[in-house]
């Protein structure tokens, strides 16, 4: 069984899932990141494919990104980098989440080969469309066994998440707002309403809240309304900031619980 469905039938609640960007702050670290992050108890993670023109990502994952494709990854790189995580006991989920061009350069079932190579779990593209994504996408992830997980945003008509729900699995990604990344605060009451209003939709799949979850306020406030949270600026900012990645994750860990 995918890890991903595993994960969601054995934990509802409370989730973190953290996203960082591939070779980043070192081309090499890709891998030991993730296995601190598993250490430290995070539930699943995302692992960034850093593109040239990330328009969905704020001014933290786009510097992080840009220094990352100067320190040479690349997404062939990026797979043999990972290609050794499960012999050397990683068993929570990863997946990647990354923009379609890269993907489409590397060529869909190649990519979809290299993941079920290396033990990738599932697959996040914030531009694919979702009409390609029936037509063309949604058979080889389905013939490979990866899960492709969409985002719905608070401009996402009831009519389309819906068929979101009913044509994907793993779980939904539930975009806080239509800006970019970035580290929030607090979610205002707009964001909160609705949160509500798909809570009140009673859909089939899980969701998990990203975009702007920094702190305590921010992470309950995805808890209470989805099984848990995505944190992705936040922790590359420490990932900057910190001698290494367990002092950033254990710092991460401190602000939100």
């Amino acid at each position: 069984m995918n890890r991903i469905t595993t994960l969601f039938e054995t934990k509802q609640q409370n989730l973190l899932s953290i996203y960082y960007p591939a070779g980043y702050p070192k081309l090499d670290d890709t891998l030991p990141i993730l296995h601190t992050l598993q250490t430290k108890g995070i539930d699943l993670v995302e692992i960034g494919i850093p593109f040239s023109d990330p328009m969905a990502d704020g001014p933290v994952i786009q510097e992080a990104s840009t220094q990352a494709l100067r320190n040479g990854i690349t997404l062939k790189r990026l797979f043999e980098q990972i290609r050794p995580m499960r012999a050397e006991g990683i068993t929570m989920p990863v997946l990647l989440m990354g923009y379609l061009n890269p993907i489409m350069q590397y060529g869909f079932e190649h990519f979809c080969q290299s993941c079920v190579e290396t033990g990738v779990d599932g697959v996040i593209i914030p531009d694919l469309p979702f009409a390609d994504y029936l037509a063309d996408y949604k058979p080889l992830a389905d013939q490979y066994g990866l899960k492709m997980v969409m985002l719905i945003t608070p401009e996402t008509s009831e009519a389309r998440i819906r068929q979101i729900d009913q044509h994907t699995s793993g779980f939904i990604y539930m975009v806080s707002s239509a800006a970019t990344t970035g580290v929030q605060q607090s979610f205002d009451q707009q964001k909160q309403a609705y949160f509500q209003k798909i809570n009140d939709l009673h859909l089939t799949n899980p969701r998990l809240v990203g975009f702007g979850i920094s702190n305590k306020a921010t992470y309950e406030a995805a808890t209470r309304h989805a099984s848990g949270g995505i944190i992705g600026s936040r922790f590359v900012q420490l990932l900057k900031s910190e001698p290494d990645a367990e002092q950033a994750i254990d710092k991460l860990l401190v602000t939100i619980r």
